[in-house]
């Protein structure tokens, strides 16, 4: 895949520097300076022992009194450890996502990739309507910072286990950690002892910016930018959307 930097000009107006304050500015989900990173968080999802408590109360709480400050978009990356994750896009967590699709690639890539400290998600769609959306588009190559993973499909509904998942999430701005099985899974099995691993999520606030009507980007609002750890910050998520002309 070309490099989004030296692509077209499209492409250029969907990037801007890393330390530009907006990237930095905003905190969600009332967190403060010493907030270690949600990528941080994610990867010691295998530690969380109170995730499904917490979002077992996340899920109860009223949808007539949201967790979320305000009604910026988030992204939320979740599924069992030892199988595919999806990817979700929200305009708002209350209700039903803008953009859902499994990605082609497990969770343990996604650790993987967390890493080196910068993971760059790209979709790029060969179809093209002028009547859809590019959130509306179907099928989508994936690209995980620059190499190829696959294809996938975006759903049109959300199957059992994806309602599940964002049931118990709704209205929540930011967070990982562990969250109880579906009910199907929880006769005879934990969420250690499933088939696939317990089921994670991790979600994060992101900035939108868009290119034009066949390419946006979603960058993660990330609330510890380092300069409270002596410039240990988290990984960059970046998250690319585009449809060839």
């Amino acid at each position: 895949m070309p490099s989004l930097i030296d692509g077209p000009v499209s492409l250029r107006s969907l990037l801007r520097p890393a330390t530009d304050d907006r990237r930095t500015k905003h905190s969600g989900g009332g967190a403060g300076g010493g907030v270690v990173g949600l990528f941080k968080m994610f990867k010691l999802v295998p530690m969380l022992t109170t995730g499904s408590k917490m979002a077992a109360l996340l899920g109860r709480h009223s949808i007539n009194k949201p967790l979320l400050a305000d009604h910026a978009p988030a992204v939320t990356l979740f599924g069992h450890r030892r199988g595919r994750l999806s990817l979700a896009i929200h305009e708002d967590t209350r209700a039903p996502p803008a953009f859902l699709i499994e990605l082609p690639m497990l969770a343990a890539v996604l650790h993987k990739e967390m890493a080196t400290g910068t993971v760059k998600l790209a979709l790029e769609s060969d179809t093209r309507s002028a009547r859809r959306r590019l959130l509306e588009e179907y099928v989508w190559a994936v690209f995980c910072n620059g190499r190829k993973a696959g294809y996938a499909i975006r759903r049109k509904d959300a199957s059992d286990d994806e309602r599940h998942v964002l049931r118990l999430l709704r209205g929540v701005s930011m967070g990982a950690g562990v969250l109880p099985p579906p009910p199907a899974e929880r006769e005879g099995a934990t969420p250690s002892n499933g088939p696939d691993g317990e089921l994670t999520y991790m979600r994060a606030r992101v900035e939108r910016v868009v290119g034009s009507k066949d390419s946006e980007a979603f960058y993660m609002i990330n609330p510890d930018d380092g300069s409270d750890n002596g410039g240990d910050s988290a990984a960059e998520l970046s998250i690319f959307l585009v449809r060839k002309k």
